[in-house]
């Protein structure tokens, strides 16, 4: 059993989160009145995440991608009113950990995602960065690594070929990252992987010689908060369950 106040203190150090320029407040967005004994964890705090946690008697759900984004309407109305008063009804907590929860050691969206890659002796970037990246040993065929990561998260990721020749030096930065390729071909490697595409993309993969596989904002962005969960639910010794809502994007 843990109290919100005290859970969101050990997530903020864990994760370094006031060293992050966001687009949203990392840490408690929501907070109830109950200690944690039983964490949901999800990726986006949807209508569905929300009755789901509650269904199960969740006294705190964690996600990645939670609420009060920078620009958007700061009233609580229409679908974020429904959200937000479903929470309260229930007395279930909310915390979000965006840019803290990509970029994590081994936590994070970056490092979950080259577990299941298999991508040996991951390099994360120094700095604020969030690009990273690996060497493949051996080398695989454009057709061999988009196998791989559709068997990894059972799905089919859009591949946008860059050049003829196998894959050795790859990187990758999960959820909305396409914009990263052009920083992934001018450090020389020969694929990048990230969630989502965008139409200049396309032409960036192509005229710079880069190979670009868009695998799915939410795929890639599924394991981050697990593996928190997971972290949380040993050291406060609390039960903890992860739902999957579908997401085709």
């Amino acid at each position: 059993m843990v109290q919100p106040n005290e859970l969101t203190a050990w997530c903020d150090t864990l994760l370094d989160a006031d060293s992050f320029d966001d687009y949203c407040p990392n840490g408690l967005q929501v907070e109830g009145t109950r200690p944690v004994r039983k964490l949901a964890t999800g990726v986006t705090a949807s209508l569905d995440l929300i009755e789901a946690a509650a269904d199960w008697g969740a006294d705190a759900l964690l996600v990645h991608h939670g609420y009060f984004w920078r620009g958007e309407p700061a009233a609580l109305t229409g679908m974020k009113g429904r959200r937000i008063r479903k929470l309260y009804a229930h007395d279930v907590s909310l915390l979000a950990y965006h840019l803290p929860l990509d970029a994590h050691a081994s936590l994070g969206n970056n490092a979950q995602l080259a577990i299941r890659l298999g991508l040996a002796q991951p390099v994360a970037p120094a700095g604020p960065g969030l690009l990273w990246r690996a060497e493949l040993d051996p080398a695989l065929t454009p057709e061999e690594l988009g196998q791989r990561i559709s068997d990894a998260l059972e799905r089919d990721p859009l591949h946008i070929p860059g050049g003829p020749g196998r894959i050795r030096r790859v990187g990758w930065c999960t959820g909305g990252a396409q914009g990263f390729i052009d920083e992934a071909a001018s450090a020389g490697l020969d694929a990048y992987i990230s969630g989502e595409v965008s139409e200049p993309t396309v032409h960036v993969a192509r005229e710079r010689g880069i190979h670009y596989f868009a695998a799915g904002h939410h795929a890639t962005e599924r394991y981050g908060v697990q593996a928190l969960g997971e972290k949380i639910a040993q050291e406060f010794q609390v039960a903890h369950r992860y739902f999957e809502i579908d997401n085709p994007v």
